[in-house]
């Protein structure tokens, strides 16, 4: 796009909110304009600055930010929202996609997870942007989150009913919910990487999508030292 994508952060705790404005600062083609720490102030934000993206937490001390997303709705507001939230209650899920979440990143947040859901929303624009008529292939294009939810599989044909996003294959998606059909205990990308004969790259880019998808919940383990592991476990 010629222009950037104009970005708000709404995320009561401020420690969050400088994570998530340095991973911004590392994505070419956005611009961050505001911080909003509550949802009066986020309000404010969305209505002077008119963003193209708001990256939203949902849990406020006076409310939740699915409130103010039914209110941006209420006013016509054409500000598309990603739902940044540890909440993985799956009603949460249901009600942020019935009030139009562009996408939906469940907590902590990880800067790969940002930056190809950013991706995707640039691309998601440019195609608006070069329209002139509309086909059901374009609908069906620029309909992401809809397109890359957890593919429904029979165990014995494989067949999958809906599509899966660049990048990841039904085959390497088999072998590593069949790592966690074995596994009881958290792994991390290098070992399930070992295990089906991956890179810890290729392992996490998958591991990321699982959890998107909700079939995995990522751990965060803080130690004495170094940067803190992430760890992956089926979700129960």
């Amino acid at each position: 796009m010629a222009q950037n994508i104009r970005v708000v952060i709404a995320e009561d705790d401020i420690q969050i909110a400088e994570i998530q404005k340095r991973f911004l600062d590392r994505i070419d083609g956005v611009e961050l304009v505001g911080i909003a720490h509550t949802l009066e102030d986020a309000a404010d934000l969305v209505d002077v600055f008119k963003p193209e993206l708001l990256l939203l937490d949902n849990h406020f001390p006076n409310g939740t930010g699915l409130d103010l997303l039914r209110k941006l709705r209420a006013n016509n507001s054409a500000t598309d929202v990603i739902l940044i939230t540890a909440a993985k209650e799956v009603d949460t899920l249901r009600d942020a996609l019935r009030s139009g979440v562009f996408y939906y990143i469940l907590k902590p947040l990880v800067f790969e997870r940002l930056q190809e859901v950013i991706a995707q929303y640039a691309a998601h624009l440019e195609k608006l942007h070069a329209m002139e008529s509309l086909a059901q292939t374009d609908v069906d294009t620029l309909l992401p989150q809809r397109m890359t939810s957890a593919p429904t599989t029979d165990s014995t044909t494989h067949t999958h009913s809906l599509r899966l996003p660049k990048g990841i294959d039904v085959i390497t998606l088999d072998k590593i919910r069949a790592v966690f059909a074995d596994s009881a205990e958290p792994l991390n990308a290098e070992e399930v990487g070992t295990l089906i004969g991956a890179s810890r790259t290729t392992a996490r880019r998958y591991l990321e999508y699982m959890v998107s998808t909700l079939e995995l919940e990522a751990q965060v383990n803080y130690g004495s030292v170094g940067r803190p592991e992430r760890r992956y476990i089926g979700m129960k």
